[in-house]
């Protein structure tokens, strides 16, 4: 199966060079998928796919019209492994970022420390799309604003593991993580099993604690809620996923009512109070009364429940501010400023388009670099500099000059690759690495995360709303 593979240019996960063969964690893996003929591993992958199909692993794809918007997941049957030791240094690295993150938060909707210290510009951050003026001056359970974060890491050409961005909103994809993780204990149990894999099944009852946590009632069992936009939404697998996995209910605006300063939720038994809503709505649809007048997603009055501390909201509202993608440039000065320590995991660096200079860097290297909106996610709003038309490259320039705020740049890195089946044997695509960390009484980081895999050849872009697809993800 590997008789072809080429290494050559790219840091592989799995061989360390093309004649030194697998790394050690990966000799067991090695071993059994050479061993079975093409026939087998593609109808492993065909079974795979097949589970997938019939218990609605999907995801949307808006504005698809020739292939429709519902699709599988499109998942890989190689899993990714990551040895202890590179788990240890991950972990740490996370844990040190989310501490600072959250610093960072209560900070800037109190004292301000870091802005009149001038290690980040003022107007950078209140200008920032999700600055959310109600949370200031406004205590926060635990001061933990970002309970459950998605940071997403890449390996460089030497295989240093380096934060590509933070999402510290509505993370997605740990249903995904779970699903994969099931349908390899099926398709390889024996290789799992020998491996001593540390198992994810925990997730869900650890997010439920999490949630639980922030309960401001504290007698009882805390009502929690799964709070979603409703069936079109691209993550709604995930959402009723997640829900039941945590046995709450999953419901939508419609289903709460927010009155005398609190929130509850309509049952066919009457009105019950609402403890915890785990919202999967972004701030600007929340609530009506305070955001956008024109939203039907969230429920009118739950700011003011949430302000009064009668209701708990994870992640909190003005989150958005730390993954902001400019305010990522400032993460490794957050952490020394905070905690006095240098970052544990590097940064990929990152130019400014409201920095003068840096704007002039941008846009006469337009061709070589990627440019990022500030708040776009799932890969839209992005410029792949190296294969960009002469046309994409102007209108980008052009958005950049009226916008200079809204824009970053930074250099292609080449991220590493790994073993994929593709449509003519087995071939390197590039991954990167979505962990997911949980803040509540104490910081748990699920062991391995959602290894998301660009599954067109030669694409760095690994996202599933533009083609990319994902593989499980083993620590040892």
């Amino acid at each position: 199966m590997f008789s072809q593979y080429q290494t050559e240019g790219f840091f592989d996960e799995m061989f360390s060079s093309p004649e030194g063969g697998s790394f050690e964690h990966y000799q067991e893996i090695e071993k059994v998928i050479a061993s079975m003929s093409d026939d087998q591993l593609r109808e492993k992958q065909r079974h795979t796919e097949s589970s997938f199909l019939e218990q609605g692993v999907t995801f949307t794809v808006y504005g698809d019209t020739d292939s429709g918007t519902e699709r599988i997941f499109p998942f890989d049957l190689i899993p990714r492994v990551i040895p202890s030791h590179e788990w240890t240094q991950i972990e740490d690295g996370l844990t040190q970022r989310i501490i600072a993150l959250n610093l960072f938060l209560t900070d800037i909707y109190h004292e301000g420390k870091i802005l009149k210290d001038k290690i980040i510009p003022e107007d950078v951050v209140k200008s920032a799309a999700h600055y959310c003026k109600q949370m200031e001056n406004l205590k926060v359970p635990g001061d933990i604003y970002i309970h459950i974060c998605g940071s997403d890491l890449i390996r460089d050409d030497k295989g240093n593991y380096l934060v590509l961005e933070d999402n510290g909103r509505c993370p997605s994809g740990a249903s995904y993580l779970l699903e994969n993780r099931e349908a390899m204990k099926r398709a390889f149990p024996k290789l799992y099993q020998s491996l001593g894999v540390r198992p994810v099944g925990s997730y869900p009852a650890t997010l439920r604690k999490t949630l639980e946590f922030l309960s401001p009632r504290q007698t009882g069992t805390p009502v929690c809620v799964l709070l979603t936009p409703g069936l079109y939404n691209s993550a709604y697998f995930e959402h009723s996923f997640l829900a039941k996995q945590m046995g709450i209910e999953i419901v939508e605006g419609r289903d709460l009512i927010a009155t005398d300063g609190y929130v509850y939720m309509r049952t066919t038994r009457g009105l019950v109070q609402v403890d915890v809503i785990y919202r999967r709505v972004d701030d600007h649809f929340l609530d009506p009364l305070e955001f956008r007048k024109d939203s039907l997603l969230g429920v009118p009055g739950i700011m003011q429940a949430y302000l009064k501390g009668n209701v708990a909201l994870a992640n909190a509202p003005g989150t958005g501010v730390a993954d902001d993608k400019v305010t990522y440039a400032y993460v490794p000065d957050m952490i020394r400023y905070y905690l006095d320590q240098e970052p544990i995991l590097g940064s990929v660096p990152t130019f400014l388009g409201w920095r003068e200079a840096d704007r002039s860097h941008i846009l006469e290297n337009l061709e070589s670099l990627v440019v990022k909106s500030a708040n776009e996610s799932g890969g839209y709003g992005m410029l792949m500099g190296p294969t960009s038309t002469k046309k994409e490259r102007a209108e980008f320039a052009e958005k950049i000059k009226e916008d200079p705020r809204d824009f970053v740049a930074q250099p292609v890195v080449s991220l590493s690759r790994h073993p994929t089946i593709c449509p003519e044997g087995v071939e390197g695509r590039h991954v990167d690495l979505r962990p997911y960390i949980l803040y509540g009484e104490d910081i748990e980081i699920i062991p391995g995360g959602l290894t998301r895999v660009a599954l067109t050849k030669g694409s760095l872009v690994v996202n599933s709303s533009q083609g990319g697809g994902s593989k499980d993800t083993w620590v040892l």
